[in-house]
């Protein structure tokens, strides 16, 4: 909306708000300061009932009308409502507001960064951060706040190092707030040296920075460190809390640490918070992932409360183990319960037990499903699950039939899922169909080239086999470094 049509607009909708309530009257001057409070205080209380853009507007037509249209408090309720808002169309609504003022304080160009950062529109966040400082307002804390989290939403490195020297030279990088985002922002570029440091240097530390921190290592993958900070943490006098708990679980996931989870779970249980949803969400989806499904499913059994989160950790949880039966059960149970709505995870949890437990009928049964009950589309790893149904069950024709009438483009991961039924059931015919298809997106994955000639082996066909094993030198096609193991030891770590 241009600010020439600006004014123009909201006189529609003038007519639409009783402004009697809002009306001057003749009143002595020492009642005069209450009743323009009270004015205030009304237009503010309409604000905050907005709901719709078009109360918005209405509100903001009520508020010209009353003679508040340069109120700083009352002009910055509204834009703070368009910076916070998901309705489309109030990032363009709150600058043709925001240049209507004549004296907009440092809350209002902070509110308008922060609305732009939000709105993911990075350009005009930092043209109005720009044109702040040239009209001589100070940035402070929340401003770089604003930057820094924007630049870690687009991974700009260049960029946040840059807002990094300019709040240095402001002497803002002592401020909690700014360092804590300083620290996520470096986490989310995955350099957890400079987090570090960071977080080290910073004179004023509280448990957002401890919780900041280790986020960032977990998100790194760094499980490890993310632990000994931890206990770092705890040495530091600093009460964990429910994110804290909830990072931390996540990381012992991540590195399969039973021990070090039963440790955390039995904290949990001394600090009051083994009823927090999140934190029983993540004990669940802990235990499943480090092998100790039996005490998964204790902890979901003993939960008041659950969300879709918790049925998901837990089908899923009993798919990878093998409990497929138990884990349709427990998907009817969801279905029957009003806590948690089934969603596109949860279905694929249900076709991951389907294919564990070679329940082909319930598999595709269960597919459909989910888009005739549910509307939810399946998406390529949906099919993926479908096509292993049906390729372990041996009915290869029927998965290719699934691959090539699939809505969406097919990738490497469900074709070789395919040419990997090929050689369980020895298909030579359809595997070299499928090896066609992989060779086309991706030839030079030797894994392809390894399938088919044990497919071409378990058929007799070794001048066949010899002749893939050729193309894999001519193309210098090698195979992947072996893995390695870790096996935790009475506290010691030895690797296979």
């Amino acid at each position: 909306m241009s600010l020439i049509t600006f004014p123009f607009v909201l006189k529609r909708f003038l007519s639409f708000v009783p402004l009697s309530q809002f009306r001057a009257r003749q009143v002595p001057d020492s009642a005069a300061a209450i009743c323009f409070d009270a004015r205030e205080q009304s237009l503010v209380f309409l604000l905050e009932s907005c709901s719709t853009f078009r109360d918005l507007n209405q509100v903001h037509a009520s508020i010209i009308r009353t003679g508040f249209e340069q109120h700083v408090f009352v002009v910055g309720r509204l834009i703070t409502f368009c910076s916070v808002s998901e309705h489309k169309g109030c990032m363009d609504y709150a600058p043709a507001v925001f240049e209507q003022l004549k004296w907009p304080d440092g809350f209002l160009w902070n509110t308008m960064i922060r609305g732009y950062g939000k709105a993911n529109r990075a350009s005009e966040a930092f043209l109005f951060y720009r044109r702040m400082r040239e009209k001589g307002k100070a940035a402070d804390s929340f401003t770089f706040s604003s930057l820094l989290r924007i630049c870690g939403q687009l991974s700009a490195v260049r960029l946040g190092e840059q807002v990094h020297c300019s709040l240095l030279k402001f002497g803002l990088d002592s401020h909690v707030y700014v360092s804590n985002t300083l620290i996520h922002m470096y986490a989310v570029f995955c350099d957890m040296n400079t987090a570090r440091k960071v977080f080290d240097e910073s004179p004023e530390k509280d448990i957002v920075s401890w919780n900041t921190l280790i986020t960032g290592y977990a998100h790194c993958g760094l499980f490890h460190e993310g632990l000994k900070r931890l206990l770092g943490m705890l040495k530091s006098s600093y009460t964990p809390d429910e994110a804290t708990w909830v990072v931390i679980l996540s990381a012992c996931a991540g590195l399969g640490a039973l021990d070090f989870g039963r440790w955390v779970h039995s904290n949990i249980g001394r600090s009051m918070l083994d009823r927090s949803l999140s934190v029983n969400n993540s004990l669940i989806d802990m235990y499943a992932k480090c092998g100790a499904i039996d005490k998964a499913v204790e902890v979901f059994e003993n939960m008041t409360e659950r969300n879709t989160v918790s049925w998901n950790s837990m089908i899923l949880g009993l798919a990878v183990h093998g409990h497929a039966k138990e884990a349709v059960s427990l998907f009817e149970r969801m279905q029957q319960s009003e806590l948690g709505e089934p969603n596109d995870i949860t279905f694929l949890g249900v076709l991951c037990a389907c294919s564990h437990g070679g329940l082909v009928e319930a598999g595709q049964r269960y597919f459909d499903s989910m888009r005739r009950d549910y509307n939810i589309c399946p998406t390529i790893r949906h099919y993926g699950c479908l096509v292993d149904i049906l390729g372990r069950a041996g009915l290869l024709r029927e998965a290719y039939e699934v691959i090539i009438g699939m809505p969406i483009e097919c990738n490497g991961v469900v074709w070789r899922t395919l040419l990997g039924a090929c050689r369980v059931h020895g298909d030579l015919e359809l595997g070299k169909i499928v090896q066609k298809h992989l060779e086309e997106m991706e030839p030079d994955h030797s894994g392809d080239y390894m399938l088919l000639s044990h497919i071409y082996a378990k058929a007799g066909h070794w001048d066949d086999v010899l002749k893939v094993r050729e193309a894999m030198r001519e193309r210098r096609v090698q195979k992947p470094e072996p893995g390695n193991s870790a096996v935790d030891m009475v506290g010691s770590c030895s690797l296979l």
